[in-house]
Parts: structure tokens; C-alpha cells; sequence
């Protein structure tokens, strides 16, 4: 497989640490990192799909307790409900009468 060239900035005391290790195993820097970035994103890579299957199943646990989701939909409409007439989201009507908006209103429509 072809190499790619790519640039990647290391913090000084990384740079040091490589560049040491470097000279004892008598590697070269790009061998180093290649070798520790595949390390590093095969652990992370597993580490994530465990993740993934702990959430997918724990969405699938959900599902098979309320499939139909009926009580979140209960819940949601019960919420509103409660907040009818309260619910600071949905704004309050403003009274124009006389005001600039309402003469450029009416010579919009005329």
C-alpha cells in the first residue's frame, strides 16, 4: 500500500520523547508513529463499538418496553397540557393598534 505524506504537530516534550526513542531502537520517527497511531486507533476503534453496542442495545431495550412509544407520547401530551396557556416558547400576542407596524400593515394591503 502507498504511504501519504500528511503533517501533524507534536507537542515539544512528544517530539523529544520520539525523537530519543528514536535513536535507541534505531527506528525511524515515521515507523514510530505509524505503529503507535495504529495502536491507537485500533484500541479506540473497540473501545467506541463497545460503546455503540451498549447504546444500541440499551435503545432496543427501550423499545421492546414501550415499542409504540404510547408513554412518551402520554407524556409529551400530558406536559403540554399541563403547560397550556403558560408555556413561555409559544410567545404572547403583541397589540399594534396605532403603532408604526400597523400603518405600514395597512398601506401594505391597501
Amino acid at each position: 500500500m502507498a504511504t501519504k505524506a500528511s503533517t501533524h504537530r507534536f507537542e515539544p516534550e512528544v517530539q523529544a520523547a520520539l525523537s530519543q526513542l528514536s535513536k535507541v531502537l534505531r527506528q525511524p520517527k515515521n515507523r514510530l508513529i505509524n505503529e503507535a497511531v495504529k495502536l491507537y486507533v485500533a484500541q479506540r476503534g473497540r473501545q467506541v463499538e463497545r460503546e455503540l453496542e451498549a447504546t444500541l442495545l440499551a435503545l432496543q431495550e427501550y423499545r421492546r418496553k414501550d415499542s409504540d412509544f404510547e408513554r412518551s407520547i402520554d407524556a409529551f401530551v400530558n406536559a403540554e397540557a399541563q403547560l397550556a396557556g403558560y408555556d413561555p416558547a409559544e410567545g404572547h400576542p403583541i397589540s399594534s393598534e396605532g403603532s408604526v407596524q400597523t400603518e405600514i400593515q395597512h398601506l401594505l394591503h391597501a
